[in-house]
């Protein structure tokens, strides 16, 4: 392919992003493999080039661009190389005109910064959209560092999380001996954090994994917790159906699945109620801490998309309270960065609720922050944090907002 039908390429990728952004459908991980797949005479250098400029214009722009060629115009006007191969040759697009629509502003909706805790300065905002480390978790039954560290050197350790690791992006590692063997696992290392403040000193003998999805934190509590029973529920039958091979892989045994009806959980749920030592609500959220991974969810999320994943945060939190035992913990998480799904969700149903009170450990990673959104001084100040804040900048992982209640 030349340099030009290399752009007009890219443009209608992003073209098929923003149709499923605005449509609430495909991930662009799954458009863009279909995309290639459709297209079988790209070389692997030219499906390189396409994904990384149809990425880079995904990751410029925070407001909706108008279409493909108006978010590559956008980047156009900020690069005279790129410009130039707007020249209508062969497969290439069509000569930039003075009036078509060119997509412009920060990397940042303009709503969705307005809302952001004070804490987040230049520095901070840039990292959103950085590329993300692939990070990994470790189980140290079937491997350890020494062993980690001679298969790939490039390896790194976390001082704060016991069974965390860290490879370069782009790292293969689904071929690997590790990998195979069931060894290692990718989990963020801010999903692994959330994991740490489910445990405490005394072994809990029942977890509940309310949102487990596709189990990435309830096979690390499983790793972590041998001899506990582990329910991971779900009202999606795909998402649990995608941990299988996971579970298989690691050889955990002890996870059960129970798909639960949407709206009426509670009914497959009413058993356990004020019996579990750990409940995790690991909540559906806008996913603005996992920009770096899905720089095109910032073109889903609305207003009104938001009051609705914030009343089912909600809905969620009062399910979860109900099965925690007198002296149990409720875990509360969200992969986001606004305070409303996060320490304001967290002040409204746990903070001032009778009979819980907020119990956080002290890492080494992650900030606390009070119910506005604003640092805490610290744990044992008299404005104690809802909770803690974990940022790409700060803590080189995903967003992440999470607490721990100890019902009384």
């Amino acid at each position: 392919m030349t340099p030009s039908a290399r752009v007009q390429a890219a443009i209608d990728l992003v073209d098929a992003i923003l149709a499923a952004a605005r449509g609430q459908g495909a991930s662009a991980d799954t458009l863009a493999r279909n995309f290639f797949r459709e297209r079988r005479y790209m070389g692997s250098g030219d499906r390189r080039a396409v994904r990384d400029l149809a990425w880079r214009a995904v990751r410029r722009f925070g407001e909706i661009p108008d279409n493909g060629r108006a978010a590559m115009a956008g980047l156009a006007r900020e690069d005279a190389g790129l410009a130039a191969l707007f020249d209508g040759s062969g497969y290439g697009p069509a000569a930039l005109t003075d009036d078509e629509p060119v997509a412009s502003g920060d990397v940042i909706p303009g709503w969705i910064e307005a809302r952001l805790p004070a804490l987040f300065d230049a520095e901070e905002k840039a990292a959103l959209l950085d590329r993300a480390a692939l990070d990994l978790r470790y189980d140290p039954a079937r491997t350890t560092r020494a062993a980690l560290s001679a298969h790939w050197p490039q390896i790194a350790f976390s001082d704060a999380l016991p069974r965390a690791a860290r490879l370069p992006n782009g790292t293969a590692i689904e071929a690997s001996d590790p990998w195979l063997q069931g060894a290692v696992d990718v989990q963020d290392w801010g999903s692994q954090a959330i994991v740490q403040a489910c445990l405490d000193d005394d072994a809990p003998a029942l977890v509940i994994d309310l949102c487990a999805g596709a189990g990435g934190k309830t096979l690390a509590l499983s790793a972590m917790l041998p001899g506990a029973r582990i329910i991971a529920s779900d009202t999606s039958r795909d998402r649990l159906a995608a941990m299988e091979p996971r579970r298989r892989r690691a050889g955990s045994d002890s996870i059960e699945t129970l798909l639960l009806n949407p709206k009426r959980e509670w009914e497959s749920l009413e058993h356990f109620e004020g019996q579990a030592d750990v409940v995790l609500v690991d909540a559906p959220c806008s996913g603005s801490g996992t920009w770096r991974r899905n720089p095109e969810t910032r073109w889903r999320l609305t207003p009104e998309r938001l009051d609705k994943l914030v009343s089912e945060q909600a809905r969620l939190i009062e399910i979860a309270k109900r099965l925690v035992r007198p002296g149990g913990a409720l875990v509360y998480a969200v992969c986001s960065l606004l305070p409303e799904e996060g320490a304001r969700q967290v002040a409204r149903g746990l903070c001032d609720q009778p009979g819980w009170h907020i119990s956080l450990k002290t890492m080494n990673i992650g900030r606390p922050v009070r119910a506005d959104g604003a640092l805490a001084a610290s744990h044992d100040a008299a404005d104690r944090p809802a909770g803690m804040l974990l940022t790409p900048h700060h803590d080189g992982t995903d967003g992440f907002f999470f607490t721990r209640a100890i019902r009384s």
